[in-house]
């Protein structure tokens, strides 16, 4: 064989089992479509609540204050465990415009959100400033400590 015949050959082989892949996965991918269409019912209705605002706010970025009316930070982020249970909330403390602040997890049940309306920006945390200054850096990624209520160092339980 010459070398263009030789290149030709192995150029229609690689074509041929191109095709055949091709057609192979595609009859796949049909008949999985056609397995998913036959196996899945009806999509049910979805349920509808309504929550009136007076009701219900969002947490994240509000401002966070102490019992004292002492400034401790701005809420930025909530932690929850598998079963999707809200277990701490993560408090941006300290510095001064984003320099030299530092992240805390402290216990959901030491916040107490105001229901009177014209304070519903502030959330209220059972701690004083000096707890929190001692409270262990929160660090994604890494276990988490949560500062209690009590002002006690509670780890979160381990799945």
């Amino acid at each position: 064989m010459t070398g263009n015949s030789l290149g030709a050959s192995r150029t229609m082989v690689a074509l041929t089992i191109l095709a055949l892949c091709s057609a192979g996965s595609a009859s796949a991918s049909e008949n999985e479509g056609a397995l998913t269409r036959t196996q899945v019912g009806p999509a049910a209705e979805p349920s509808v609540t309504i929550l009136p605002p007076r009701q219900v706010q969002s947490v994240l970025g509000k401002e966070v204050r102490s019992s004292a009316n002492e400034n401790m930070g701005r809420m930025v982020d909530v932690i929850v465990d598998r079963s999707g249970r809200v277990r701490a909330a993560i408090i941006d403390f300290g510095g001064f415009l984003g320099v030299g602040s530092r992240k805390i997890a402290v216990e959901w049940s030491a916040l107490h959100f105001d229901p009177d309306s014209s304070k519903r920006e502030v959330i209220t945390l059972e701690l004083t400033r000096d707890q929190v200054k001692e409270a262990p850096e929160y660090k994604d990624k890494k276990s988490v400590v949560v500062l209690g209520a009590s002002g006690g160092l509670l780890p979160l339980p381990m799945d």
